[in-house]
């Protein structure tokens, strides 16, 4: 059946078109990213209360929400922040598969409907938000520019939103700087004294008159009427004519106060190149493709704006993530294409251009089958994918080269081509299949890493298994009948003049091994002492460390925090302010668009909310077009804006990276049970930190109190006025925010009616106070009578970390200086001189630490369970308990030639290089196996065991070099940058390229020598 198979060469030829086909359409139509779409795990819940202070919310709203969440499963940490209005939990779960994941969501949501009978009937429902790679970060941000912040603008802003989550690929767009509409009542409390009318009973009067009702069904006359009640109406003017009653009769609700259709209160302010602005940040789909939807963007923004130019509008894309996702994939493909390049070279080199061909031609068909088999699956072209590619590309010919060069031997004795590929199959056929399980095995177990390292490369150890099953089957069918087809055997002059080379080589390289035969204390010194010298390259810190190294993103924050109790306006004028220097510190065409805004500030883990937050999201242009890198241009900025910063306002630069997300490299969250120990031991950890050289940007989400008026009720005046407590409490909220009494649609649009003071702002807190209040009896009072004040400072927001209080400790690290490790080593030790001044307190050190620890205890056990897979598979291909050891030498061969590639090219150990170490465990065995096999083979015809071995070295020298450059050349270019630079996935070339190279060396050496060490002749 094999030899029929072989020799029907239309039938392998056609499957391997079909395959390249088939591959090449599935390739293109796999949607481009540049990050896999993970499920961080990540659940958010935002409940808003509007009017309630801090405390409030803490106690009526979060404490609620996080009792029901006790009750949950699989939890890893659960977060939250109880600030003015607002309440924000974060839940991350432990790493769990989908369904199970979606079941906990379930359970999440159910505990949180529980409560609802428990929190405030007026509180806006609990938003529930799933957190993945998609949505984590905008796909594009667009700005709707107008010539003022007014109706014309708030209006079309809305519209632009519903066009904009109506096109494929977008799964939300959120804005900041756009207030929703409503009808405001506007209430003067001098005409309702005078007129006797108390503000709630005008607020009761519109509730019940202002609303449409179905009040049902009526027959009349044998024929079923519906009967409908209109009381609303868009109109201000028609609401102003409702008539209020009062002790002598009626009057019209214009007399007493103005109706007017306004915005809700601004919680955010926008402003681009000094215009009103409304942001939007265009979120997409899981595996939408974002280069397909920014151009439908671009093409929409271009069809839009000449629409709304007549008001002095437009629409501009300040950021998108185009141009980063088409230059990452751009530099791996351009690295695939040159390591296709190396490949073939290598093979030309060693075996000739029609059998290296033939051997080339197992990459094209192992990728074009698994993006056959990616596209089934519903991935994505992204980086990690690409990655999987680069590794694999040197891997796939290995296979081709150690058979081709069996067949070769074989054919050059005389036999045909599939004579000779079944000779050949029975020879190598058992020892390359051990080879490929022995990879597959290193990799697989990768699958399992957990977190979101192991989400974000998960993919990458499915393409390399894909693409050396491919391989085998290009090996072991294609090859053989191409070359049948073909008659892919070479001239005798070409072979003469390889084989010469070659020849001379074998001889050399055979010399040398017997002398070093002859002298095998000197081969074990140069193994052993290589070794110990990469470990003190690690041990002396020579090379350095950077766990989460990765290539800092085009876009960046600048962090404007100004003291509690500033209005939104003075946080956006200082914002400004910060804008005009930044402007300054950086060059014209260094800058693709500057937007500035208050009210919030985006963080590595979630939004801040306040009226004191203000920032600046800075976008760059590319640097090839002639700016600087991003990170020259935040050292640049930093000390600049922050000598020029406003007065009493904090400045901090936030800069985004490439990869998975990750905390801060040093987040402390210093936990406790009253806030004013919680400071204390936070301001001594702060100046910790300033202690030490190459810690920057120390931030602590620790908000400063805002002034509170505390009320509470004089019942005896209250009684002795004729009214009643919730009249007066009504009072005080007519008197602030107001109270939303009915909504309606107005053109798909929902609007609010809220009844308010025309008073909402003050320069003196007792003429507030003293408003008069009408009582039944038709006197007024003021309303300084009816409470008992007090005047403290209150929180501006409130942190809970695993449901105690706690308040987080940030900063970034300069990583020329110190890496993450030794950052919070650091910080431990000094603080154990502070920790008895603070009882009751405890630190949580989590951020980047929390994730390293994590990958690395996972990565040590997937090494071993790696390792143990592979001395599993190679036990049962020799039958031996012993030779598999021989083989795995070769693993600490190659951490050796990592040691010296990582401290030669000064490249980070970060945890993507540790990821490289493990899958290079499976691919440095692969060239002892085929070594020790041949030898096995040769002993067990009857050779002593030098000569089985020296011929078995002399005769796989070649196969092992050729699979070595070749595996080599395919990451030669990511690892030397030639096709553009990557600090991810660089270092992870540049390790297994230098794992491989050391680990080749040794092995043409030391495995003979092992073996010669421990196999004795048999007896005559």
């Amino acid at each position: 059946m094999i030899r029929a198979l072989l020799n029907n060469t239309v039938l392998s030829n056609l499957v391997f078109v079909l395959v390249l086909i088939i591959g090449a359409m599935s390739y293109n139509l796999m949607p481009r990213q540049k990050d896999p779409t993970i499920n961080f795990n990540w659940i958010i819940i935002v409940t808003a209360l509007p009017g309630a202070s801090a405390e409030d919310i803490e106690m009526r709203v979060t404490q609620p929400l996080e009792d029901a969440l006790r009750k949950l499963n699989d939890v890893n940490f659960v977060s939250s922040t109880s600030r003015v209005g607002l309440s924000n939990i974060l839940v991350r779960f432990r790493d769990l598969d989908e369904r199970q994941f979606d079941k906990r969501v379930t359970d999440l949501r159910r505990e949180v409907q529980s409560k609802r009978n428990e929190l405030p009937a007026d509180i806006v429902e609990p938003i529930i938000l799933e957190i993945t790679s998609a949505n984590a970060f905008p796909a594009a941000t667009l700005v709707l520019k107008g010539q003022a912040d007014d109706e014309i603008l708030r209006s079309e802003a809305y519209q632009l939103k519903r066009e904009l989550e109506r096109i494929k690929g977008i799964d939300r767009v959120d804005t900041a700087g756009l207030q929703d509409p409503e009808v405001q009542v506007l209430l003067d409390m001098g005409l309702l004294a005078s007129a006797g009318i108390h503000p709630a009973t005008v607020s009761d009067v519109i509730a019940s008159q202002w609303q449409d009702l179905a009040a049902g069904k009526l027959t009349v006359s044998n024929e079923q009427w519906l009967v409908r009640h209109l009381g609303q109406s868009p109109s201000p003017e028609d609401l102003a004519q409702l008539w209020i009653p009062q002790a002598g009769g009626e009057l019209r609700l214009e007399t007493l106060a103005q109706v007017e259709r306004r915005r809700q209160d601004p919680t955010q302010l926008v402003m681009y190149e000094g215009q009103p602005a409304v942001m939007m940040s265009v979120m997409k789909e899981g595996n939408a493709n974002t280069l397909v939807l920014i151009e439908t963007l671009e093409a929409f923004i271009d069809q839009y704006n000449p629409t709304i130019a007549p008001r002095g509008l437009a629409l501009v894309l300040a950021d998108d993530q185009t141009e980063s996702t088409r230059r990452a994939i751009d530099i791996m493909q351009t690295n695939a294409i040159q390591g296709l390049l190396f490949v073939g070279l290598v093979s030309w080199l060693f075996l000739g251009w029609r059998i290296g061909v033939l051997v080339a031609l197992a990459i094209p068909f192992s990728l074009m089958g698994v993006f056959i088999l990616l596209n089934l699956q519903g991935e994505t072209v992204n980086l990690t994918v690409l990655l999987g590619v680069i590794i694999a590309l040197g891997m796939l010919v290995d296979v081709a080269v150690v058979m081709v060069e069996a067949m070769h031997q074989r054919m050059g004795q005389g036999e045909a081509a599939i004579d000779a590929a079944i000779g050949a199959m029975g020879e190598v056929g058992w020892p390359i299949f051990a080879a490929v399980l022995t990879t597959i095995a290193a990799f697989l177990p990768l699958i399992l890493l957990p977190g979101i390292l192991g989400d974000f490369m998960r993919i990458v150890p499915t393409v390399v298994t894909f693409a050396l099953i491919f391989s085998l089957i290009q090996a072991f069918w294609m090859l053989p009948s191409q070359m049948h087809a073909l008659h892919a055997l070479p001239t005798q002059k070409r072979i003469s003049r390889r084989e010469r080379i070659l020849r001379r080589l074998r001889n050399l390289y055979g010399r040398v091994l017997i002398k070093s035969f002859r002298h095998p204390w000197v081969t074990l010194v140069c193994l052993i002492g290589s070794f110990t010298l990469a470990i003190g390259l690690f041990v002396t810190d020579r090379i350095s460390r950077d766990f989460f190294a990765a290539d800092t993103l085009s876009v960046f924050y600048i962090n404007v925090e100004m003291p509690s109790g500033s209005t939104l306006r003075q946080t956006l004028n200082a914002t400004l302010d910060v804008e005009v220097h930044a402007r300054a510190g950086m060059e014209p065409e260094e800058i693709r668009s500057l937007v500035s805004y208050a009210g919030q500030m985006f963080t590595e883990t979630e939004p801040l909310l306040g009226d004191n937050y203000g920032q600046i999201f800075v976008s760059l242009t590319s640097r090839h077009l002639g700016g600087r890198s991003a990170d020259d241009i935040i050292e640049g900025l930093r000390e600049s804006v922050q000598l020029h910063a406003p007065a009493a306002s904090k400045i901090t630069l936030l800069k985004l990276s490439d990869g998975p997300p990750s905390s801060m490299p040093i987040s402390i969250k210093v936990r406790g049970d009253e806030y004013g120990l919680i400071q204390a031991a936070v301001d001594d950890l702060t100046a910790i930190l300033q202690g030490i050289p190459g810690v920057v940007d120390i931030t602590s989400d620790a908000s400063p109190g805002t002034q509170q008026l505390v009320t509470r009720l004089n019942l005896p005046a209250i009684a002795r006025a004729g009214l009643d407590a919730r009249s007066v409490t009504r009072t005080l909220r007519l008197l602030t925010d107001g109270e939303v009494v009915a909504q309606l649609n107005d053109r798909g649009e929902s609007v609010d009616l809220r009844v308010r003071s025309q008073q909402t702002s003050t320069e003196d807190i007792e003429a507030w106070l003293s408003t008069r209040i009408a009582t039944p009896s038709g006197q007024s009072v003021p309303l300084s009578e009816l409470l008992n004040l007090e005047v403290k400072t209150g929180f501006a927001s409130l942190r809970h970390y695993n449901f105690s209080r706690a308040i987080t400790l940030e900063a970034d690290l300069d990583r020329s200086q110190l890496d993450t490790l030794q950052a919070n080593q650091r910080i431990q030790s000094a603080w154990l001189e502070y920790q008895d001044r603070h009882p009751g307190i405890s630190l949580d050190f989590s951020g980047e630490l929390d994730d390293i620890q994590e990958s690395l205890n996972a990565l040590a056990i997937l090494f071993v369970l790696g390792v143990g897979l592979m001395y599993l598979i190679l036990g049962a291909q020799f039958k031996s308990y012993f030779q598999p050891f021989i083989i795995l030498l070769t693993i600490p061969m190659a951490f050796t030639g990592v040691a010296y590639g990582l401290w030669f090219s000064q490249n980070p150990l970060s945890l993507y290089t540790l990821y490289g170490l493990v899958a290079l465990s499976g691919i440095a065995v692969n060239s002892a196996i085929v070594l020790i096999a041949a030898a096995n083979s040769r002993y067990n015809d009857g050779m002593s065991v030098i000569y089985s071995i020296v011929y078995a070295a002399r005769r796989r020298m070649v196969p092992i070099l050729i699979t070595a450059a070749t595996t080599m050349a395919g990451l030669m270019g990511l690892a030397l940058g030639l096709g553009g630079k990557s600090l991810i996935f660089g270092p992870v070339a540049t390790a297994i390229v230098w794992g491989i190279s050391v680990s080749t060396l040794l092995t043409l050496f030391t495995i003979p020598l092992m073996y010669k060490l421990t196999r004795r002749d048999r007896p005559r």
